[in-house]
């Protein structure tokens, strides 16, 4: 049993929806997010403008009942800006001044710069997963901007993600506060981000007329292979990995590399045991082998892989990691 006294929380990040679910069935989501064990909860549209069922207005509300429910609340930014109109998007989700902003891309921070120029005292942003940061360097020059918190590229390594941010020499936001690192947990791992919207090609159509293909496929489109093997997942603009990240016996080791929070991309099924197994196993000395056996008999999208954080190739799990 892990000593519960001294053994570090690992604090739970619930990450944006990538998908396109919905309004009914995203908030029946949060909804049950409010009575989990997730610490934070990161919200916004981050793949595709076109989908606009949820306003910034409508995130907003939605933050605040999370946050009336107890949970740190940070709204997020599209991935990939292409257009005016979205760069405009993106300095509304700035100029709010109810919940921090996680930067999707270099316009947010830009953004972010500016803003923290005039007389708001805003708070410290989240670099999110999808901004090339792999050095210390680089993590040093955005928190002298005022992030106050790093989420590391997927596909980085845990030795990798230790010399960017060490545990025992961490970098340091302008507050003089050690910034925290999170890893992407679960969930199927963010690829590339496109300008092409690949769903609306699969289904030969354009653009700007794909009929909102995206409704139909609650965690992806599958790609296979020639020979008939999973091998990527088409979400819009966006392509993800067909197999889940799910680090679930790597305390020791992310502990080691500095990690001390969690992230945990939604899925349509079985979210919410996901969360209750990875709070059970980092934070209740819950067995890691029983966890990792009732996440493999779940009907998740995809089968569990964890590669690249052992410097192997991302499609891969390695076997000995629990």
């Amino acid at each position: 049993m892990t000593d519960l006294v001294t053994t570090p929380r690992f604090a739970l990040t619930v990450g944006p929806v990538q998908y396109w679910w919905p309004r009914p069935a995203l908030m029946q989501f949060y909804e049950h997010v409010a009575d989990s064990a997730a610490d934070t909860v990161v919200l916004g549209e981050i793949v595709c403008s076109r989908r606009h069922e949820m306003k910034l207005a409508d995130w907003l509300a939605l933050g605040r009942e999370l946050q009336a429910a107890g949970k740190e609340v940070i709204l997020a930014s599209q991935a990939l800006v292409m257009s005016e109109s979205e760069l405009r998007s993106v300095r509304d989700l700035v100029n709010q001044d109810e919940f921090a902003v996680e930067a999707g891309d270099v316009s947010a921070i830009q953004a972010l710069v500016q803003a923290r120029r005039g007389p708001r005292d805003l708070q410290p942003f989240v670099l999110g997963p999808h901004l090339n940061i792999y050095s210390r360097e680089a993590l040093l020059e955005h928190a002298a901007w005022g992030a106050g918190r790093w989420v590391a590229p997927a596909e980085l390594s845990l030795d990798a993600i230790a010399c960017v941010n060490p545990r025992g020499n961490p970098v340091r936001a302008v507050s003089g506060d050690e910034i925290p690192t999170e890893i992407w947990a679960f969930g199927r791992l963010p690829l590339s981000f496109s300008a092409r919207c690949f769903t609306a090609r699969h289904h030969h159509l354009h653009k700007d007329s794909c009929a909102f293909r995206c409704l139909d496929d609650a965690d992806g489109l599958l790609l296979s292979s020639s020979e008939g093997q999973p091998f990527l997942c088409l979400n819009g603009t966006q392509v993800q990995s067909a197999g889940v990240q799910a680090l679930i016996g790597e305390a020791q080791a992310l502990q080691q590399a500095g990690v001390s929070r969690l992230r945990l991309s939604p899925c349509s099924q079985g979210f919410m045991e996901v969360l209750a197994q990875f709070d059970a196993v980092y934070n209740q000395g819950a067995s890691a082998d029983d966890a990792l056996a009732t996440l493999r008999a779940m009907r998740l999208p995809g089968t569990l892989v964890n590669g690249y954080v052992h410097r192997q190739p991302g499609m891969q799990f390695v076997l000995n990691s629990v």
